[in-house]
């Protein structure tokens, strides 16, 4: 598993997170459409903010369990923290802020979170 490591525009906010991100997964959910988020997907275990926590800010909606933390400075979205509900959590991350993946690269899946 590879470590990338993770920041928003600013580099206010930085982090590290473990894995292998071979594809993107875009939403269709009324956030993440006018956010222009390309996420992946890691448990919460791989996951290690490095700097900049009271720089970030929470955001939610719909069912409240995502935390979606953004830079109070920059405004940028690098990551999310939540659960599925039944008590699984887990990161997504924007794979646009990854400082070593060409996430325009990556092969994208689609999915309809606009019907949920």
């Amino acid at each position: 598993m590879n470590t990338h490591k993770g920041s928003c525009h600013c580099g206010a906010v930085t982090y590290e997170v473990q894995g292998d991100f071979a594809v993107g997964l875009r939403c269709n959910c009324s956030h993440c459409k006018r956010k222009g988020l390309l996420l992946g997907f890691t448990p919460e275990e791989t996951f290690t903010l490095l700097s900049g926590e009271e720089h970030l800010v929470t955001y939610q909606f719909y069912k409240h369990h995502i935390d979606h933390k953004f830079c109070k400075v920059c405004g940028v979205q690098s990551f999310s923290y939540g659960h599925d509900g039944n008590g699984n959590y887990m990161y997504a991350i924007n794979l646009h802020c990854l400082e070593d993946i060409d996430s325009y690269a990556l092969p994208v899946q689609d999915f309809d979170g606009a019907s949920i």
